[in-house]
């Protein structure tokens, strides 16, 4: 029986300049990648994928910046990872190319009809939940929202997209396992429960306590602090759907998630001090590959400049963790089976 490689001692996770992110390419080595478009236009074809985001969090803490890259290295054992792209018709299948034992990484493209088709349907996608899928969304900078798009690019084929998702199919050998786990600072309130008659990314019309009202109104007349998720409690994993905007005069509310046919919500209960977003550590064992959390933690949390615990990743608009999730950190590590 062949021995069981050992965890990589290093991977590179961090912040570097646009140079030294076309020098690691140059080694032939896989990448995961973020950063601004212009940046990431300028960098070699190569093993890589990524999306653009101009928010990060290193090791010094949160930082804003549209010339660096940040860096997260794909481990390699033997079997090269498989970078592929997946149009809105062939998304679904994405967990069956996934390899028996490892893990996949995925980038999608925010406000596109694919971030749209993945956040309805991917819960119920074949395969989904044999292997861990990670990954998250791509954005813009927020004073470029409704001018720019946001963008993901697979490297080999020096190819962007805003239409479609790449994604790492990292295979890994027998003796060696993947983990995935969220840190959601949020968790049910103790106020109404809110359902919804049908899926979607805006809602008008729900179920307050059973009884038949307007959402808008209902976050409006309540005085409700909208930085605040509804919340999901799906058998334990609390899963969050944030507020995109309250159209009062409308009577809708729109949210960066889709909320779902008849699942019951509740307004998430206000964060302690204790945590505020700035000690996140992973629930995952073994070696950390990948992480990121969501731009709405770094904005009402104040990551900017502020350390954030074990995370070393883009500050996204949206994260995923089988399915789409707001308002969390994901982590994935790897570690030697026992």
């Amino acid at each position: 029986m062949s021995a069981v490689p050992a965890v990589p001692a290093e991977l590179v996770s961090r912040l570097v300049s646009a140079d030294e992110a076309a020098a690691l390419i140059a080694t032939g080595r896989h990448f995961a990648l973020a950063a601004d478009e212009a940046v990431l236009r300028g960098l070699p074809p190569g093993n890589w994928i990524a999306g653009t985001i101009p928010y990060f969090i290193d090791a010094a803490g949160g930082e804003t910046s549209r010339e660096r890259v940040f860096v997260s290295e794909i481990p390699v054992f033997g079997a090269a990872p498989r970078l592929l792209e997946y149009d809105v018709d062939s998304i679904a299948r994405v967990c069956l190319d996934a390899p028996d034992n490892g893990f996949s990484l995925i980038i999608l493209p925010a406000f596109s009809a694919i971030h749209s088709a993945f956040a309805r349907h991917a819960p119920g996608f074949d395969n989904m939940y044999l292997s861990p899928l990670a990954g998250w969304v791509a954005g813009v900078h927020l004073d470029d929202l409704g001018k720019a798009k946001p963008l993901v690019a697979n490297g080999q084929q020096a190819r962007f997209s805003g239409e479609n998702a790449v994604v790492a199919h990292v295979p890994l050998p027998p003796g060696m396992v993947a983990h995935l786990d969220i840190d959601n600072l949020y968790e049910q309130g103790d106020g109404d429960e809110i359902r919804f008659p049908e899926t979607g990314f805006s809602a008008g019309d729900c179920a307050i306590n059973g009884r038949s009202e307007n959402l808008a109104d209902y976050l409006v007349q309540q005085g409700i602090d909208t930085r605040l998720p509804l919340v999901a409690d799906y058998q334990g994993a609390m899963i969050n759907v944030s507020i995109e905007a309250v159209d009062a005069a409308g009577r809708r509310v729109d949210f960066y998630a889709p909320v779902f046919e008849n699942v019951a919500y509740r307004v998430a209960r206000p964060v302690s001090g204790a945590r505020q977003g700035i000690d996140a550590r992973p629930g995952v064992p073994g070696r950390l590959v990948f992480s990121c959390s969501c731009v709405l933690n770094y904005l009402y949390h104040g990551l900017e400049g502020r350390q954030a615990g074990a995370l070393r990743g883009p500050v996204t608009f949206g994260e995923v963790a089988y399915q789409l999730l707001n308002q969390t950190s994901v982590f994935l590590g790897i570690e030697r089976r026992g």
